[in-house]
């Protein structure tokens, strides 16, 4: 169909054309949004990130671990290497097990609800637009119908086709809106099924080995800290003296 035939089908179509048009220009906005947010902006670490995170917290080095992490926040717009930082860095401060968890799975619920953002409406779109373009036509049939009743025999087959030409013109507009529409609901939720499954795991993973290895690492210098003033103590002791 040619520009001018859309043109003339949407005018022949009746006000609902209207209110057709307008889910359609948001659904193409949301689409391009979303395809932005999911396919471009969003970014994974690198597959060595986890393993370089290790090394800095095998060595207890709580700050340089969150020092990697924030150089990826900052460079590649990476979710979990900013909630990497939140948990190298309260570890670092000494904070507990509980407020660790606690903070990360804010920051992880926080990264989740925009990767989920404006995604079901998409969903709400299609539907509405396949409600809108059914709405349009039996208002035109009752249109066609209404005007057949009270019209002339010459005229009725005129009155009566425009009436289904009306009906039908909504129909077809309002199919062509929710079928993008909907097709792009399902690929973008699968998107971001996929990337809250991959970002919860990860988390996951960040957060076991700042708890084990931040508390080995307390363990084995509590240790060490204990062995040095046991020793301390054993060298001060004065050797017992015998008289005779």
């Amino acid at each position: 169909m040619s520009i001018s035939g859309m043109i003339q089908a949407f005018n022949e179509g009746g006000i609902f054309m209207y209110c057709i048009l307008a889910f359609g220009l948001f659904t193409a906005a949301f689409i391009a949004e979303r395809a932005n947010a999911l396919f471009f902006k969003l970014k994974d670490v690198p597959a060595n990130f986890r393993e370089q995170m290790l090394q800095n917290l095998s060595k207890g080095d709580l700050l340089g671990a969150r020092n990697l992490a924030q150089s990826l926040a900052g460079s590649q717009n990476s979710a979990l290497a900013r909630i990497a930082v939140i948990g190298a860095q309260l570890r670092a401060n000494g904070a507990g097990d509980d407020e660790v968890q606690a903070r990360m799975d804010e920051a992880l619920s926080r990264e989740i609800s925009n990767l989920d953002r404006r995604t079901g409406f998409l969903g709400m779109f299609g539907n509405v637009a396949t409600l809108l373009g059914l709405l349009g036509t039996i208002v035109g049939m009752i249109h066609s119908f209404g005007a057949v009743a009270s019209a002339s025999p010459a005229d009725r087959a005129t009155l009566l086709s425009k009436g289904i030409s009306e009906a039908m013109n909504c129909t077809a507009f309002g199919l062509i809106v929710a079928i993008p529409a909907l097709v792009a609901y399902a690929i973008f939720q699968n998107k971001t099924d996929k990337a809250v499954t991959a970002l919860t795991e990860n988390t996951t993973e960040i957060f076991n080995d700042l708890l084990f290895l931040s508390e080995s690492d307390s363990l084995s210098d509590t240790v060490n800290t204990n062995r040095q003033l046991s020793s301390g103590r054993a060298s001060g002791r004065s050797a017992p003296s015998l008289s005779v």
